[in-house]
């Protein structure tokens, strides 16, 4: 399901007035809080977060997001229930980012505004953070694989919720996304992905 609030809502609404009451719902969010989501329905002590990584095959973690409502139960189950698919689970309180977003936006935006101001190349960004900081690949290589309009999306829920110009979006990165480079996805980001044209 996309990253759109009134979609999800609309479709868990339905969902709750069609599954039974032990039924627990979890969403694969980044960035919508849980709670939000599980205001719409009956059920918010077994509604939580369970957010995966992209790719889903090859990344070992899982967040589960906890709101104030979801039950310890609710946590054993989704938690046994991740691990059984192989997954490493950690557990984070239900806030715009969680962990990893929360941590990872801003390191994004600041590869973004890095190219933006002519710091260096997005080749030398790369590079830089993939030799000296032993990352498996660059921000600016990350960014397109996670989507630019994805992460401008999240940048832009986390900006709302804590008024922080870490998170604040950076122009050239609106601008990207507003011609529709997106990413990998889109053939073309930061960088260009002829296969996918």
């Amino acid at each position: 399901m996309i990253e759109n609030f009134g979609e999800k809502t609309k479709i868990y609404r339905e969902l709750d007035g069609v599954c039974g009451p032990q039924t627990i719902f979890a969403s694969n969010t980044s960035s919508i809080p849980i709670g939000d989501m599980a205001s719409v329905t009956k059920r918010r002590d077994r509604f939580c977060g369970l957010h995966f990584f992209n790719p889903v095959p090859i990344m070992k973690l899982v967040e589960i997001v906890r709101s104030i409502d979801t039950s310890e139960d609710t946590c054993r189950t989704v938690r046994a229930f991740a691990e059984s698919l192989g997954k490493t689970t950690v557990t984070a309180k239900d806030t715009p980012g969680f962990i990893v977003n929360l941590l990872l936006v801003p390191y994004l935006l600041d590869a973004v505004r890095a190219l933006e101001t002519g710091v260096a190349s997005r080749e030398d960004i790369d590079a830089g953070m993939v030799l000296g900081c032993g990352h498996p690949m660059g921000p600016l290589t990350l960014l397109d694989f996670v989507g630019l309009d994805t992460t401008l999306y999240i940048a832009d829920i986390m900006f709302a919720e804590f008024k922080d110009s870490r998170y604040a979006a950076p122009p050239l990165l609106r601008r990207l996304v507003q011609a529709g480079y997106n990413g990998k996805k889109a053939g073309r980001g930061v960088y260009e992905y002829p296969e996918k044209a």
